[in-house]
């Protein structure tokens, strides 16, 4: 087998490979002798088939594994003689010459094909010990949990029926249709929602103007949607909703005790705000985390730079690129409602798809010499907490992630990358930033 470098770009590589005719014969011949003794062909006897005839039935479907196998074994020698890394599948390109490819197919003409490959960089990593970082913590205070137990009892708390008017906090049963220019518009009518006045769970005015309404009574509440509502048709626009109320109810007193414990499976309700509390701090270490992580991203982003492979980083975009079509189709925005244009959305994806390649590519490496590894607990873990998060097709869902390769590497995929990033940070300097609750809990950005 011959093969030779025809192209050099950058990452990309492009050999020519060049296997004569005679070693296809032999290879050819060496199967046909194996495959002599196996196979049962009427009118002959075990083992005394022969080999002109077996090469007449079966030449070019065992010559097409003989291909296969050699360019299999050519990528592979090729990766190896140059100290390359393939950043993806290879491209083969073989003869479209019909005359040529029956010509090798009976191992009369050589084989001869190119492969196209795009190698993963080389880049050294640096020290990790000088790299300053800061972990974001804000202490939780006892009005947080107090807050949290009461969006508790709120949320399972009893309303009465009430005559009269509706006042502030009361629970209204009404029916609704919204309109906008005088037309009804989608997603804008209910006939038989309830409104707690003052819980804000409408838009801005709507609950207010309930205050006051009887059993009954129709009115016309006039409102306007959010200017970042999701539905860009209503965004900014003023409606009127035709409201009637069929029912008030007034709340009844919020009782914390041990008996409201109880209905949670705790013993009372000091148990009840130790289980609250400890949630709640494992939010605070979970946001303190993810802050912590993102902010080493950040600087390895700056520290390190080098040439990325062009499919990987054309491949991430894609799939954001996917990810971001199909949440504009779903949402109904445009890229004007959001202030930007395709061409200009395009190049800031493409930026976070560079970002991702290179973030992966220099994790992989520092997880590869830290040989850090992903133990059959932590993939069972990850998996059941997938599997939880599809109520009522647990089975179903591990069966998927069991019998799927390529399921199962995008569990694998961010628990190797949190382990790869505990490594890093063991090493690194870290001080801790104490923050209010609204800072460390602020959105992160892309």
């Amino acid at each position: 087998m011959q093969v030779t470098e025809t192209a050099s770009h950058g990452l990309k590589r492009e050999f020519k490979v060049v296997m004569a005719a005679g070693d296809l014969a032999k290879r050819l011949d060496e199967q046909l002798d194996e495959m002599k003794n196996k196979v049962r062909i009427n009118g002959f006897r075990p083992g005394k088939v022969p080999v002109a005839h077996l090469r007449r039935l079966y030449g070019k479907s065992i010559m097409s594994d003989v291909i296969q196998q050699a360019v299999g074994e050519a990528n592979q020698k090729i990766l190896e003689d140059h100290g390359l890394r393939a950043a993806m599948e290879p491209k083969i390109a073989l003869s479209e010459d019909r005359d040529e490819i029956e010509r090798v197919l009976e191992a009369r003409g050589d084989l001869a094909f190119t492969i196209n490959m795009e190698a993963l960089p080389k880049f050294e990593v640096g020290s990790f010990e000088t790299l300053e970082l800061q972990r974001l913590v804000a202490p939780l205070e006892d009005s947080e949990v107090e807050a949290a137990l009461q969006r508790l009892a709120l949320r399972s708390r009893t309303y009465s029926a009430k005559e009269g008017a509706a006042a502030d906090g009361d629970k209204v049963t009404l029916s609704f249709a919204g309109k906008l220019n005088g037309e009804a518009f989608e997603g804008g009518s209910s006939d038989n929602m309830e409104v707690v006045i003052g819980s804000d769970q409408f838009i801005p005015g709507f609950e207010q103007q309930l205050v006051g309404i009887k059993a009954g009574e129709e009115r016309v509440l006039n409102v306007t949607f959010p200017e970042t509502y999701a539905v860009p048709k209503l965004a900014g626009q003023a409606v009127t909703f035709d409201v009637k109320a069929f029912s008030i109810a007034a709340p009844e007193a919020l009782v914390m005790d041990d008996e409201f414990a109880k209905t949670f499976g705790l013993e009372d309700f000091a148990a009840l705000q130790k289980s609250v509390r400890e949630s709640l701090q494992r939010d605070h270490d979970s946001m303190s985390r993810d802050k912590l992580k993102r902010a080493l991203l950040d600087a390895l982003d700056k520290q390190y730079s080098f040439e990325l492979p062009e499919g990987l980083v054309e491949a991430e975009f894609a799939n954001i690129w996917r990810q971001a079509e199909a949440e504009q189709t779903s949402s109904g925005r445009s890229y004007a409602d959001d202030g930007t244009t395709e061409e200009a959305a395009k190049a800031e994806y493409h930026k976070i798809a560079e970002r991702r390649v290179r973030l992966g590519l220099l994790l992989a490496d520092v997880g590869e010499r830290a040989k850090v590894e992903i133990s059959e607990e932590d993939l069972r873990a990850a998996l059941f907490r997938r599997a939880r998060s599809f109520p009522g097709q647990e089975r179903e869902v591990l069966d998927f992630y069991m019998k799927n390769e390529r399921a199962m590497a995008e569990i694998r995929a961010p628990i190797f990358e949190d382990k790869v990033v505990d490594h890093i940070i063991a090493q690194a300097k870290v001080s801790d930033q104490t923050v209010s609750r609204e800072e460390l809990f602020k959105p992160l950005e892309e």
